[in-house]
């Protein structure tokens, strides 16, 4: 299985040293450039689970592979990585310039929860390819940063937390309006965000969660303390799908993410997913993507 990469991980493969108060700081931020590096030099970012935040921007043509998708940047984009999902990137090599800022959750105590905005979401949209004036106005907001943080000011983590609320803030005004963003936040809404929140919290599988705990609508209204047509009545009402069909889109996109990037069989992955028998697993591998485990990892 992948490794899910640290702060000190990070560090020691991108630059083979430490800040000397990472291991004393509860919350971390900081910020880099990223500079051209030419052939053997633009090592692909390698696909694995890190357990921090980290926003991007990128000048050039570049693909990252995030979750089961394969996204393209074909000039400039702006990219928000999560530690709940695995991503990589390639062809870095031919990157012109860019900036990225990293920072955990405990950087934000008390000031703001990351995942209630939709770019660090599982479903969210996590990559905004921009436009030259978009581009323009990004890099000034990660000079802004640059120049915060090499200050002076006792306060100025106070200020650098507003200012990557802007980057969010920027790029969620770039998605479409959803009527959900419109609706007064109710009972319904509440409990189908738990269930999300519960779905999503046992994923990546890995040495952390081997294995799901919840696999139905019963199990997760037992755990959320809620009858299970309550459950299928808010998740219906907020998402337009069943409970059913979440689950199963989330199951099968973490089986596609182990088939690929995993050494596990499929055997193993079925029973990691929940499947009693892998014949189950493989008839829900096919009935989804109309092809098996084995024709798919191998494609």
């Amino acid at each position: 299985m992948y490794k899910v990469e640290t702060f000190e991980d990070f560090y020691k493969r991108k630059f083979d040293w430490m800040p000397e108060n990472l291991k004393n700081q509860i919350g971390h931020f900081n910020v880099f450039r990223l500079e051209p590096l030419p052939g053997d030099k633009a090592q692909p970012v390698p696909y694995k689970r890190r357990d921090f935040y980290k926003i991007t921007l990128v000048e050039g043509n570049s693909k990252v592979y995030y979750a089961d998708k394969v996204l393209e940047v074909k000039k400039q984009a702006l990219s928000f990585s999560n530690p709940h999902i695995p991503y990589k990137w390639e062809h870095l090599d031919n990157i012109r310039s860019g900036a990225f800022c990293i920072f955990n959750q405990h950087f934000f105590h008390q000031f703001g929860n990351l995942s209630q905005y939709s770019v660090f979401q599982p479903n969210g949209t996590h990559l905004f390819e921009l436009t030259d004036e978009q581009a323009e106005k990004i890099a000034a907001i990660f000079e802004r940063i640059f120049e915060e943080i090499n200050s002076e000011y006792v306060h100025k983590y106070d200020v650098l937390r507003n200012i990557v609320f802007e980057l969010l803030h920027f790029a969620i005004k770039m998605e479409p309006n959803s009527n959900f963003d419109k609706q007064q936040i109710n009972a319904s809404q509440r409990i189908s965000t738990l269930f999300l929140e519960l779905l999503e919290r046992q994923f990546p599988i890995d040495e952390v969660h081997p294995k799901i705990q919840f696999r139905t609508a019963s199990d997760f209204a037992s755990q959320l303390n809620v009858h299970v047509n309550h459950l299928n009545r808010s998740v219906k009402d907020t998402t337009e799908k069943t409970t059913s069909q979440i689950i199963a889109e989330r199951i099968l996109q973490e089986s596609k993410i182990l088939i690929k990037h995993s050494a596990w069989s499929v055997s193993e992955i079925a029973y990691a997913l929940g499947f009693t028998e892998v014949t189950h697993f493989n008839n829900f591998f096919k009935k989804h993507t109309q092809t098996s485990p084995l024709k798919f990892r191998n494609i």
